[in-house]
């Protein structure tokens, strides 16, 4: 699966609606093909409501995205636990292709394999724009960039976009684990509008 992502540059949208449609994502390659698209993984019923008239807080609850082809073929799920301190990529299966797990919120997290070794570490920026993902020897990997794209676009929509550039080669699953950081970090530190 991971010929999926073997782009060296990757773009991760949202796509532009109101602030309470979140985690939906593309990912395109540096041509701009779709080479993926996320939607959540079920209907979470009315709770999911209440967090949609309250969106300040929605960075907090657990949820999941499925990862498909643009032709629907499953690729990963995206498991964020309740907080901001877990969250795994897996395959379809059920079977783990690794972790994110947060040693200080919002500015350092450790990132895992599939049998719990750390393979790396996602280094954030003070106005949280900039995440550079290293290999356990603190070799940059790839960095991923939040994009501005204007107040009125950051305040009342979830249409966040970021750029991944990976500094080839990359080994699996770290190569992978950098493409879903866009994502994971968006999940974790951006989906929220702070309207609240």
């Amino acid at each position: 699966m991971s010929e999926v992502f073997s782009s060296p540059v990757l773009r991760v949208e949202q796509p532009r609606r109101g602030p309470f449609a979140k985690s939906r994502y593309k990912v395109l390659d540096e041509g701009g093909t779709v080479v993926a698209i996320a939607a959540p993984t079920d209907d979470q019923g009315d709770s999911a409501v209440m967090r949609g008239l309250f969106p300040g807080k929605s960075n907090l609850d657990a949820r999941a995205v499925l990862l498909t082809t643009p032709d629907g073929d499953p690729l990963y799920v995206v498991d964020k636990q309740s907080g901001r301190e877990y969250t795994e990529i897996l395959r379809p299966d059920g079977e783990r292709v690794g972790s994110f797990v947060t040693e200080r919120v919002g500015r350092r997290y450790v990132v895992y394999d599939d049998d719990g070794t750390l393979i790396g570490t996602v280094d954030v920026d003070v106005p949280r724009n900039n995440f550079e993902v290293k290999d356990a020897d603190g070799g940059k990997v790839a960095h991923v960039r939040k994009k501005w794209a204007g107040l009125a676009t950051h305040l009342l929509t979830t249409a966040d976009r970021y750029a991944v550039e990976i500094s080839d080669p990359v080994r699996e699953p770290l190569r992978t684990m950098a493409v879903m950081t866009a994502i994971v970090m968006d999940m974790n530190l951006h989906e929220a509008k702070e309207i609240t």
